[in-house]
């Protein structure tokens, strides 16, 4: 295989990019990749916890190298982590990737979760010629808090902010209503608890 290989057609380039590839039987139809299907082809995972990821394959595929990528864009896919063709699990920055050969599954496992995480990504199989693969949405799921109080203190600010020293914690968002939206944060307050939801830097 080489370093670029296309999504929608079989033309191969080198490319700058690290590990960089086109594949030319990837496609969002999933066309092509009928050897190959995700579990599921939507994920999620909370901010700085992990998502598990499991890729099935039809008889044949075993010994083939395994791969885990990350789409940078339409044509381009950016692989972070490959087995060897072997079951032995390999391990890159923040994901590993095991493969099941008994079972024809791999499995990748990201871990660390950041919110620049959530993309498209695609798991593949290697071969001659073009790879097979088939995309999976990555979504990060929101921070969320809530705290209760007691009555009377509905009229009062209610306010989050990241640290646990009062003295040096800056606010970064507050409401005196019901909602107050800021940013990627917002408080909703009822029946004596106001929640908080983080869903971005």
């Amino acid at each position: 295989m080489c370093p670029t290989c296309a999504l929608q057609w079989p033309v191969c380039v080198w490319d700058d990019l690290p590990q960089a590839l086109k594949v030319g039987a990837l496609s969002r139809d999933g066309s092509g990749s009928s050897a190959l299907v995700a579990v599921s082809d939507a994920v999620s995972g909370p901010a700085r916890g992990s998502l598990t990821v499991q890729c099935r394959y039809e008889p044949g595929w075993e010994t083939h190298s395994k791969w885990w990528c990350r789409e940078v864009e339409s044509s381009k896919c950016y692989i972070l982590v490959r087995t060897n063709g072997s079951e032995q699990e390999v391990k890159g920055d923040q994901v590993s990737i095991k493969d099941d050969q008994k079972l024809r599954t791999f499995t990748v496992t990201m871990e660390k979760l950041r919110w620049d995480d959530a993309d498209s990504y695609w798991c593949g199989i290697e071969r001659s010629g073009t790879d097979l693969g088939v995309e999976v949405k990555e979504t990060i799921d929101p921070v969320t808090a809530q705290c209760h109080y007691g009555p009377g203190w509905e009229p009062y600010v209610k306010s989050w902010c990241p640290d646990a020293d009062l003295n040096s914690c800056a606010i970064v968002v507050l409401t005196t209503g019901s909602r107050l939206r800021k940013s990627k944060l917002s408080i909703n307050q009822r029946k004596h608890t106001f929640s908080m939801a983080m869903w971005g830097e």
